[in-house]
């Protein structure tokens, strides 16, 4: 069974449409794009694409935005920050900065599916500052350094 958490959402655009899970075990919901006609986004630029809606997520959870696989992947148009975070105390308006990453104008009709969001319980750290830190056999190795393949 899929735990489930209560969402509450507000419209403030009469045009926006509420999240909608694709099938029964999805973990992300799509997110809509709330324009008055459609936009095209150049090879290389972004646009910020507004859902119409506010949210109140609960505390201890957060959402996370996400591409769409099929609008990345098929047009190029992905979230510029690549995961975007709502916490649960944002009460703005919900949008996604798309970037075009094609070498062709892509457009965004209203009504397109431009996100996908899960939401996720947190845990915030403790950030303690300490002399010295523990030994590991990796100690400072990164990027790589456990191998490559």
């Amino acid at each position: 069974m899929i735990e489930k958490v209560n969402v509450n959402i507000k419209k403030i655009n009469p045009n926006a449409v509420l999240p909608t899970y694709g099938t029964e075990f999805a973990a992300g919901a799509d997110l809509y794009a709330c324009l008055f006609a459609p936009v095209t986004v150049e090879p290389g630029d972004t646009f910020l694409v507004k859902t119409g809606l506010v949210m109140e997520i609960p505390v201890g959870y957060a959402g996370l935005i996400y591409a769409r696989s099929g609008l990345a992947t098929k047009r190029g148009l992905a979230p510029a920050n690549k995961v975007g975070v709502i916490d649960s105390d944002y009460r703005g308006e919900i949008m996604v900065s798309l970037y075009n990453q094609s070498d062709m104008p892509q457009k965004i009709e209203p009504g397109e599916r431009i996100a996908q969001m899960v939401i996720t319980p947190y845990i915030q750290g403790v950030f303690n500052e300490v002399d010295e830190l523990s030994d590991t056999d990796r100690g400072e190795g990164g990027f790589g350094s456990t191998g490559t393949m």
